[in-house]
Parts: structure tokens; C-alpha cells; sequence
């Protein structure tokens, strides 16, 4: 079974999403509702389409598995793509189309990635320069990183930075502009989801933290950086933090304390009681 799953979703997408040929060997690809769309565009065919349907304009391709969920129920798709792939056996997911848009829907997938977290599993949203992840009681490890500028340093026109082997090319006007452009592909922020995580270690980067305690309402983690050629970690004790990191930089890997829940929750197929219309 492969190790993680992909899903795509119908939000924003910026070009750097994967295609055909691209993907994990043997990769489960879930097609949430109008992900549907966006597959297609990247010739990729699911193995499992799921949503009610209201926002794909492509016809399911004849012989995939489909799931049809009612108009009106009470998860997202996001979220009935994870349950499904997560009753499936799938632990490790990476999601595309979960960014951007409406933020009420992002911040609803970066709830998830928590849901994830506190479940014993792990998520990534991909975005345009950003990966967002969660992990609770647990760390993520990042193996050292290859920055590099082009071969003239002192080039004012552009400079070229290359992580993970991913070419990206910046034009500037000035060698300190270069620089900035520079530490944005690097930047970790770190939030505790969790109203206060305790433990929390930080090590490889510019600024390093250790067993330290982070509260939800308040800002500490913003505007970390990843080293050239070092290694780095993040880890908590007791709680949930939410991780952001560059999209170019190499994909960590996670460790956990908790254990692999059975199940995240049947899928909705209803209204709940909670959720009744006014009449």
C-alpha cells in the first residue's frame, strides 16, 4: 500500500501541482468534487471520486470507484475524501486545491490537518510558496536543504535558488533584494493549534527553541528559517502544532506518539440534528 494518498480539491490551484508521471509510485488519488476538474487538467485519473457534485463540470471517467454523497450533509469534501481514504488504510496524505480562495474553506482544511494529527495520521496543503502540515505529540524532520544562488553572486538582474532540485528564479534590482528572496524560500513559522503545547523543540534552524511552551494566543513562531545544508526538526511533547514551510524545500518526515485511529467518522450521508434549517 502505498505510503500517502493524494487529493485534490476544488480550490486554488498555481501551476506547481503534480502531473502525470509525477506523482508517488503506486500514489491513491482522491478526487473531492470538483478536484475533479483539476485532475483532468493534470492528466491524472483518480481512483476515487467523491462530493455531491455541485462544482465538477467533468464527467467521472467510466470504471472509478465513485462515491455520491448528498447535496446537503454536514462535512466539507475535504473532509469526506479524508474519511474514505482513511477507512481505506491511508495514513499520510497530500492535499492540493486546499489553499487560497475562501478563507473560511482554508482555515476549515488547516482545521483537518489537526483532525489528522490528533488521529495518529499526518496532512500537507499545498499552496502557491507554502506547505502547511500539523503534528501533535510528534515531530517532523527535514533533511539538510540545497540553497544555492546562480554561478554570478553579484547578479542584480536575477538569482536563481534551487531546493529539493526545483529551479526558482526571482528578478530583482538590487544584491539585497537577492537576499530577501532568498530567505523567503526558506521560512518555517510554527502556531500551537492546541491552547497551550508544551516541549516544543525547534533545532536546525536560525533561531532554535528548546522545551519550550507555546499558547494559542500568542505569536512566537513566525519568521523561522531553514539553513543551507543543515538538517532541522520540530517537535512537541504535549499538544498540536500547526507547521508552515516552504514548498520547494525537501518533504520531512513525521514521528508520532499517538496511536493510528480505526476511523475518523462515517461519512455523511444526512443533515444532523444539529444543522436543521430555520423554518
Amino acid at each position: 500500500m502505498a505510503s500517502s494518498c493524494i487529493i485534490f480539491a476544488a480550490g486554488t490551484y498555481y501551476g506547481n501541482e503534480p502531473h502525470r508521471g509525477e506523482l508517488p509510485e503506486n500514489a491513491f488519488v482522491v478526487a473531492a468534487d470538483g478536484g475533479l476538474d483539476h485532475a483532468r487538467t493534470l492528466d491524472i485519473r483518480p481512483n476515487l471520486v467523491i462530493g455531491d457534485f455541485d462544482s465538477t463540470q467533468t464527467q467521472i471517467p467510466q470504471g472509478v470507484e465513485t462515491i455520491q454523497l448528498p447535496p446537503e450533509h454536514d462535512d466539507p469534501d475535504m473532509l469526506s475524501a479524508l474519511k474514505a481514504a482513511w477507512s481505506r488504510g491511508y495514513r499520510g496524505f497530500r492535499m492540493y486545491g486546499g489553499l487560497g480562495g475562501r478563507i473560511d474553506h482554508t482555515i476549515a482544511n488547516i482545521q483537518m490537518l489537526a483532525l489528522l494529527a490528533h488521529n495518529g495520521g499526518h496532512g500537507m496543503l499545498f499552496g502557491e510558496h507554502t506547505v502547511i502540515t500539523a503534528i501533535c505529540n510528534g515531530s517532523i524532520t527535514f533533511p539538510a536543504n540545497d540553497l544555492r544562488t546562480g554561478d554570478n553572486a553579484d547578479d542584480t538582474e536575477s538569482i536563481t535558488t534551487n531546493l529539493n532540485g526545483q529551479d526558482i528564479i526571482t528578478h530583482t534590482s538590487s544584491a539585497s533584494d537577492c537576499t530577501e528572496a532568498i530567505a523567503a524560500y526558506r521560512l518555517v513559522s510554527v502556531f500551537s493549534h492546541t491552547d497551550v503545547s508544551h516541549g516544543v523543540t525547534e533545532t536546525g534552524l536560525k533561531y532554535e527553541l528548546k522545551n519550550g511552551t507555546m499558547h494559542s494566543d500568542t505569536v512566537l513562531g513566525v519568521s523561522n528559517e531553514l539553513l543551507d545544508g543543515r538538517p532541522a526538526s520540530i517537535s512537541v511533547t504535549d499538544g498540536t502544532l500547526i507547521v508552515t514551510f516552504p514548498f520547494a524545500a525537501a518533504l520531512p518526515t513525521f514521528k508520532t506518539n499517538v496511536k493510528a485511529a480505526e476511523t475518523l467518522g462515517p461519512l455523511a450521508s444526512h443533515v444532523s440534528a444539529l444543522l436543521n434549517k430555520s423554518r
